[in-house]
């Protein structure tokens, strides 16, 4: 069981697993998911909410997963979800231990310094909706007790110790492996995931995902800026998941590569010390417990050097190319395309001129969201 949490490599892991899965079973393991990411299930168990917009998983999506599970009999399943780190307390990471077999349950948890995790998680957050610049939100999850605004997942993924320690009253220490991402090593994480499972050296091997690519720092605050009027106008959640993140952002994901001058994301010093002493005070508190550790602890206290400007300094030099704004409008067209528009009465009371433009967009977002359902 993989619980990863976000942005630890659990993507490529899934990714290369899904492809393997049909090999998997020569060497006695299975990937019962349908899916290359349980996410749904995930969240079901842990009895976390969607993303902004998402249909609201249920309990069947944990059940599905379950019976699988259960059909592979003695074979080892392997499940990965950095979801099942959102799971808060005590009693829900027992009941899902449980569920999946008690004392069969090993929990790989994989790790990489916070200082790396922090600006990859901010514009993660800003595609599900923040509206926060990312010194503003570094001030909240660092500065700012008892440091839950306006991302209380934050911490509960990414306290690491507190994290691993959640997951050994569940199952005691010696069911869990703690792995240590080195970021030097790219191949580091797929042999370390064959040699656990018992397969044989490269068959799981790095699927290319442009969709799962990180944004530049002019396309992040882009998004966070279309966020603010999104949310100013009034606009329902099911129109933000439609047309912005499955539609506007993935499209430029998928067909827009950044340049080597785009500017990246940047932490200031003062976040990146700040977070280098939490993760060294984690990956002290994490030896002590008595866990697996695959790789050198040491990394998670890392502070790695900065690339470009800060936030605030760089903001202004971010500009975003024509060619991505193109494409990102394009991808929420095409997401709008999928349900037509029709001239209705409504329409014709009154004219566009007579209609202040906040009005319209409150007014096209109801309609596309209503057309959306009926489809």
């Amino acid at each position: 069981m993989h619980i990863g949490p976000h942005k630890t490599g659990t993507t490529a892991v899934q990714s290369a697993l899904f492809a393997a899965r049909d090999r998997l079973p020569e060497y006695g393991v299975e990937f019962p998911a349908t899916t290359r990411h349980p996410m749904e299930a995930a969240l079901a168990a842990c009895a976390r909410p969607a993303m902004m917009g998402d249909t609201a998983p249920t309990e069947k999506h944990w059940t599905r997963l379950l019976e699988r599970v259960e059909a592979t009999g003695p074979r080892t399943s392997v499940i990965s979800s950095e979801f099942f780190a959102d799971a808060g307390d005590d009693e829900t990471v027992a009941r899902v231990v449980g569920q999946l077999g008690g004392d069969r349950v090993h929990v790989l948890v994989t790790l990489r310094p916070i200082a790396r995790i922090m600006p990859s998680q901010w514009q993660q957050y800003v595609q599900n909706g923040l509206r926060m610049g990312y010194e503003d939100w570094l001030d909240h999850m660092l500065r700012r007790a008892p440091y839950e605004k306006p991302n209380p997942s934050f911490w509960r993924r990414h306290r690491h110790d507190r994290l691993v320690e959640r997951w050994i009253r569940a199952v005691g220490p010696d069911r869990i492996t703690v792995v240590v991402v080195d970021d030097q090593d790219r191949d580091g994480l797929m042999r370390t995931f064959e040699t656990l499972l018992g397969l044989p050296a490269n068959l799981l091997q790095p699927v290319p995902d442009t969709a799962n690519r990180s944004l530049t720092l002019a396309e992040t605050e882009m998004l966070r800026n279309l966020n603010v009027e999104f949310r100013r106008n009034g606009l329902p959640d099911e129109l933000y998941s439609r047309l912005v993140r499955n539609g506007a952002v993935m499209h430029m994901k998928n067909a827009c590569s950044p340049a080597a001058d785009d500017v990246k994301i940047s932490t200031p010093d003062w976040a990146a010390e700040a977070a280098g002493r939490i993760g060294a005070e984690m990956a002290e508190r994490i030896g002590a417990t008595g866990v697996r550790i695959v790789g050198d602890p040491a990394l998670l206290r890392a502070v790695p050097p900065q690339r470009g400007p800060a936030p605030g300094a760089g903001a202004a030099e971010a500009r975003i190319a024509p060619e991505a704004a193109a494409l990102a409008l394009y991808g929420a067209l095409a997401a709008a395309a999928a349900a037509p528009v029709r001239h209705t009465t409504e329409a014709k009371s009154r004219t566009v001129h007579e209609t202040s433009s906040k009005e319209l967009v409150r007014v096209l977002g109801h309609r596309c969201l209503k057309r959306l359902r009926r489809r």
